[in-house]
């Protein structure tokens, strides 16, 4: 079975009886409050507001929603919440029925999520809807002149925390004057990495002292890519987290790497002083960590839809390289702009960038850097409880 009908599968069969457990599970006279994410992304960026509310308010139930599966799959244990459902299908009746099974106090829903029967059942019941981490750009739908359905969504939302001023200002000129820009809360969850990581023991032993190329969520068009690193830089050892870790793509990359060990293979564990350049990990949850073993960053997804989190290895103060595909992202943008960050559209150009940040001084200077700018856009979550007013006693 393919990855997408895999993730498909798991879309019906999480929604199937979903709102007669909802029922079952949620005592709805306790309120709660209700955070909504996309997927797994959405989630780790909604996160310190998550974690400082339930610090805050720890009598208050929590109720997590996803509308994805690599979300939901991943996080359907977390300790952070009281209950984790699927988002039911967005229509007049699902909505009026779970909102008012959970009976929430206020929802907080992440950067792009907009459900309309959703938002207007909250508003029509008076519960605040809170955007955080919101984006918007001129070629979304809501700013073309048939996008009239699209702008009535918005005006159910309560308040917009934006991440930036553009996006502010976009709002204002639909007539959305309820918001301000508070920042990119991907900041305050990254900028604790360093400090609350991991330690892995095998990873630290594959490393042995040599300089690594830590390669994150990478695509099939990556790892051809990357072929051409291990073959000029051989002093380099290599380790791939691929976004996807079924078998199928594993084995495609064990195919580019023939001499490559597996996370899982119990070689790595009893055999410290393995000769491996190329390590694949095949596990779900390690990435964020991995960076602290890294010297340089490639992040995967920028020869397709777009490049995936660079936040997490600048906080350790690494270069980021990445793909042509990048321009949807501020931080991308801001961190090619400081020297920090390095796109490329080709091997040849992957081996340059990569020649450069060989130099010691210019990689420091830019590993240096790319710390510095996540420090300074820290502090989105406290921007946004402050206008929650929220009291802890409460």
């Amino acid at each position: 079975m393919s990855p997408f009908n895999d993730k498909a599968k798991k879309w019906i069969h999480g929604r199937k009886g979903l709102l007669a457990q909802v029922a079952r599970e949620v005592d709805r006279h306790k309120g709660c409050i209700w955070f909504h994410f996309a997927s797994l992304g959405e989630f780790e960026q909604g996160r310190p507001v998550l974690e400082m509310l339930k610090l805050q308010r720890p009598g208050k139930p929590i109720v997590i929603t996803f509308y994805s599966p690599s979300g939901y799959e991943i996080r359907k244990n977390t300790p952070l919440a009281t209950h984790v459902f699927y988002l039911p299908e967005d229509t007049p009746q699902n909505a009026a029925i779970f909102i008012q099974l959970i009976n929430p106090e206020m929802a907080i829903f992440t950067k792009y999520e907009y459900w309309y029967f959703y938002f207007k059942t909250l508003a029509s019941k008076g519960i605040p809807l809170y955007l955080i981490s919101a984006i918007f750009r001129p070629n979304q739908v809501f700013f073309k002149w048939y996008g009239g359905f699209f702008r009535q969504t918005l005006g159910y939302v309560t308040y917009f925390f934006t991440q930036n001023e553009e996006s502010r200002l976009l709002l204002n000129r639909l007539g959305f004057t309820h918001a301000s820009v508070a920042g990119d809360t991907r900041f305050d969850r990254v900028v604790t990495l360093p400090e609350t990581r991991k330690h892995i023991p095998e990873i630290e032993a594959f490393a042995n002292g040599n300089p690594v190329l830590i390669a994150g969520s990478t695509w099939p068009a990556d790892e051809q890519l990357l072929t051409h690193i291990q073959e000029r830089f051989s002093s380099w050892k290599i380790i791939i987290a691929p976004h996807e870790i079924h078998e199928e793509h594993l084995c495609a990359i064990e195919k580019l790497f023939p001499q490559a060990i597996r996370f899982s293979d119990s070689q790595l564990a009893t055999d410290h002083r393995s000769p491996a350049r190329v390590l694949i990990i095949d596990n779900i949850g390690m990435l964020s960590s991995l960076y602290a073993y890294g010297t340089i960053a490639y992040i995967g997804g920028g020869f397709g839809v777009g490049i995936h989190n660079t936040l997490e290895a600048a906080a350790y103060g690494l270069p980021v390289i990445f793909g042509p595909n990048y321009r949807k992202f501020q931080e991308a943008k801001d961190l090619i702009a400081n020297g920090a960050g390095f796109s490329i559209p080709d091997g040849a150009a992957l081996v340059n960038a990569f020649s450069q940040l060989c130099n010691t001084q210019l990689r420091e200077q830019a590993g240096n850097t790319a710390k510095q700018y996540v420090q300074d856009h820290a502090g989105a979550t406290a921007r946004i409880l402050s206008h929650l007013n929220v009291d802890g006693d409460n």
